[in-house]
């Protein structure tokens, strides 16, 4: 079976993030390929995406249980099931100590061999677009987290994560990265992707054709091919 990770055994995934949503959009097809290849992978998202409307009359309430409901089935997709949700505020996302205390509480109760989050420096994903305050700050979060905290015993600040053993991370992934260093063709898994995004009807007008179309057509032209490919890239690292 294809391993460019070279792992040589099942690995436990935890994949951190702000919004429902942002899992399927950012690496949505590497996680179908994980589960596929007998990987258990979970969620923590830490919002409810409470703020992802535009239409007046809608009150933030409502639109978390939409948005929990929509996570759970695109997860379900994808072959995720295990899904937390903490109690921030969708748009009030700040990468302080208060924040990191609960990813490190997390991450010592879980005990993942891999996290994946997005990469918090990350400012202009694309042309005329600013990454959402949201997602940096949550990769900022994760990152100061996992290191060096969650694996050190010194790292004891309240009588929750004094009650909790520390943890050692083995990698961590980011996704939405400027700056690359592991590359994989997922082809195969975009259909299944596709699904998983479009299970989030309150953030998606697009159809399955427009999706299909918006993510094979960038592959095309950057390799010069007929044969269109789907790729997802991420900064890729590797704690010894």
């Amino acid at each position: 079976m294809e391993n460019p990770e070279g792992w040589k055994t099942k690995k436990k995934i935890l994949a951190i993030f702000a919004h429902p949503d942002d899992a399927e959009f950012f690496c949505g097809g590497m996680i179908a390929r994980w589960v596929d290849q007998g990987h258990c992978v979970s969620y923590c998202l830490l919002t409810k995406g409470q703020r992802g409307f535009h239409e007046k009359g809608m009150d933030l309430t409502t639109m978390a249980e939409i948005r929990v409901r929509e996570q759970m089935a695109a997860g379900s997709v994808l072959g995720v099931t295990d899904i937390r949700f903490l109690e921030h505020l969708d748009g009030e996302l700040v990468a302080d100590i208060a924040l990191r205390e609960e990813i490190i509480q997390e991450t010592r109760k879980q005990k993942p061999d891999i996290v994946v989050s997005c990469d918090p420096t990350n400012l202009f994903p694309a042309v005329n677009r600013i990454n959402h305050p949201d997602h940096r700050a949550a990769g900022q979060a994760v990152i100061d987290a996992v290191f060096p905290a969650a694996g050190s015993p010194a790292y004891q600040f309240n009588d929750k994560l004094t009650a909790t053993e520390a943890h050692q991370v083995e990698e961590m992934w980011l996704a939405l990265t400027q700056q690359p260093n592991f590359e994989i063709v997922l082809t195969n898994y975009l259909e299944k992707r596709i699904r998983a995004i479009l299970c989030h009807h309150s953030q998606v007008q697009a159809t399955a054709e427009e999706l299909l179309d918006k993510y094979l057509k960038p592959s095309l032209a950057r390799e010069g091919t007929d044969a269109p490919a789907y790729c997802e890239k991420f900064l890729r690292i590797i704690f010894n």
